[in-house]
């Protein structure tokens, strides 16, 4: 472990690139690091560690503690006082969520996610080229399918995206910015549960209503209004950044790209290996608190610390993946930890997978002749945000 703690997240020597130091930070299995806020956290880079630390019962996601650190001073993220982020009280909510968030019901939105994948491809080769893909068809897809799970009615989607931005923010807005964009949404949500309870639909609100006003150990009223924004937040920011990411990667990949459309079968296994590529952004999100003095390593990550399993650098781990930094859409073994592991095991993994696999698989059938339309390195990455995307990702064809 480095004496002084170094700048986290990494910076990236490139828009498509992995940082540098994933190629030498395991050779140390934790690494003290500063974070945006200027608090100091420990960074545990190893994918059997990274396992055991998302695992970890002394490993709290609780960070409404006056001694823990912060990614940003002006943005607690995720945290809400109200809300208990541990076992065994966020499993007993996550349980009761995953009730209306069932297998089943994503796989029902499969049609319509080729639906709107269809229409909004459609559009966009009526235009001219060079065109942003990410304008044209990851948001626009992204924000109507979480929408439609939800119950959001098609004229309010283009508000959210707004309320997004300032919720990921790690230094894009000041505190009574993103506060005042929390409230407005907050306001937007109670009285679209309230409509929701009085004409109930086939929708994820509605189903959520139903696990709060009948299950035995129901959600609360606040728990209910708190996953549904959760839900919409991140359902739609996160996946649309990726399927932007996505398409930038591959395309910058000609070879891959010609395997994929010789043999449209690796589909799914190129969405995992862009996935473990973790284009978006290194793992600030994942932020906890020691409880309890761990050992990582050999290392003692003493009580009262932070500490962030860093997906990315597990993703890399040259004993897990051979050639880690090759992107394979052949990879046959890719158990990347994307969408993390446990407890936290993402909600909204099937329905990335439904989007990715969906939205990639039709672009590249629409557009027999896409490409970049400028050089890769000439790709721009957002600022300032947990999750980082390309400021424009113009294509042609």
């Amino acid at each position: 472990m480095s004496a002084n703690p170094i700048p986290y997240p990494f910076s990236r020597p490139g828009p498509l690139a992995v940082p540098k130091e994933l190629g030498t930070i395991r050779e140390a299995p934790v690494q003290r690091v500063i974070l945006p806020s200027g608090d100091e956290a420990y960074l545990v880079t190893r994918y059997d560690d990274v396992r055991s630390v998302l695992t970890d019962p002394r490993v709290s996601r609780n960070l409404n503690r006056p001694d823990a650190p912060r990614v940003s001073k002006n943005n607690m993220m995720f945290q809400d006082s109200k809300m208990d982020p541990d076992p065994p009280e966020h499993t007993r909510v996550r349980r009761l969520v995953m009730k209306a968030f069932t297998a089943t019901r994503v796989e029902r939105l499969r049609p319509r996610v080729q639906e709107i994948t269809d229409e909004l491809l459609e559009a966009m080769a009526a235009k001219s080229p060079p065109v942003n893909v990410s304008e044209e068809l990851a948001f626009p897809l992204s924000i109507r399918v979480i929408c439609d799970l939800l119950g959001v009615p098609p004229e309010e989607q283009g508000r959210f995206r707004r309320w997004t931005d300032h919720f990921l923010s790690t230094g894009k807005y000041t505190r009574e910015e993103i506060h005042g964009a929390l409230g407005e949404l907050n306001a937007y949500m109670g009285a679209l549960i309230e409509e929701k309870r009085e004409r109930p639909a086939d929708d994820l609100v509605s189903a959520l209503i139903q696990v709060h006003d009948e299950d035995d150990t129901r959600l609360s009223e606040y728990e209910l209004h708190w996953w549904c924004r959760l839900l919409l937040l991140v359902g739609y920011e996160t996946t649309a950044s990726q399927l932007g990411l996505t398409v930038a990667k591959l395309l910058a990949e000609p070879g891959q790209v010609q395997a994929l459309r010789a043999d449209e079968s690796l589909l799914p296994g190129a969405v995992e290996e862009l996935l473990r590529w973790k284009l978006m952004s290194g793992s600030l999100s994942m932020l906890r608190y020691v409880t309890e003095d761990i050992e990582v390593g050999g290392v003692t990550i003493p009580k009262g610390s932070g500490v962030i399993p860093a997906v990315e650098s597990a993703n890399w781990d040259e004993k897990v993946f051979h050639r880690p930094d090759d992107l394979d859409i052949t990879r046959a073994d890719n158990p990347h930890l994307t969408f993390s592991v446990g407890p936290h095991f993402c909600v909204g993994a099937a329905l990335a997978r439904v989007e990715l696999e969906t939205a990639l698989g039709t672009l590249l059938r629409r557009f027999p002749t896409l490409r970049l339309a400028i050089p890769p390195e000439e790709l721009r990455r957002t600022e300032g945000t947990l999750i980082e995307s390309l400021v424009e990702i113009p294509i042609t064809w």
